[in-house]
């Protein structure tokens, strides 16, 4: 292995997120949290590597004991007024997603999309926009931060970065404990 190439990659992999982050827009970001914290019942969606970023802010929500659900889960429930769904939508194009989310906002739901593209047709029928400032596959926002990786890796990076450290803000927020988030983690694997 070339250990020059190797510290070069993670040292501006790591600068590309630190850009990111402070790119991000603030108020944005606590627009969408409240929102969040608000919501009763959170339905999320995304596919492919923003998709299983997404995934796993929908695990850590039901860990703070929020009732969540994931769109394509055969048990999820129909949506209503009151309900938050959240999608994920790096590029602002991908056609299922903006399908779901016309159907959403005939249930009367409040939406929510993060993307990298927010004036693309799906977040400009949101209620609530994060716009992520980082390099997306198919459609980057001039505003973001560019990226040596290929295709939309440092979007699915950060999110899973980012919807972390909203989880850890809204765990402070909620007064929720480390503890109360273990009791609610899965004890049958």
């Amino acid at each position: 292995m070339n250990l020059e190439l190797y510290t070069s990659l993670y040292e501006t992999i790591i600068k590309e997120h630190v850009q990111v982050f402070q790119a991000q827009d603030t108020e944005e970001l606590s627009t969408f949290i409240e929102v969040v914290k608000k919501a009763d019942r959170i339905f999320l969606m995304g596919v492919g590597r923003e998709g299983i970023a997404t995934r796993s802010f929908a695990m850590r929500l039901m860990h703070l004991g929020k009732e969540t659900h994931w769109i394509w889960d055969d048990t999820t429930p129909g949506m209503h007024k009151g309900d938050l769904f959240i999608a994920t939508n790096g590029s602002g194009k991908i056609g299922h997603i903006h399908y779901v989310a016309e159907e959403a906002k005939k249930t009367g739901a409040t939406l929510a999309v993060v993307t990298g593209s927010p004036k693309e047709k799906t977040p400009l029928l949101a209620d609530h926009v994060l716009f992520v400032p980082a390099s997306v596959f198919n459609g980057t926002d001039p505003r973001a931060v560019s990226s040596i990786q290929p295709m939309g890796n440092l979007f699915e990076q950060h999110l899973f970065l980012l919807f972390d450290l909203i989880i850890m803000i809204l765990e402070k927020e909620l007064h929720i404990s480390h503890s109360d988030m273990e009791k609610r983690h899965r004890n049958i694997e």
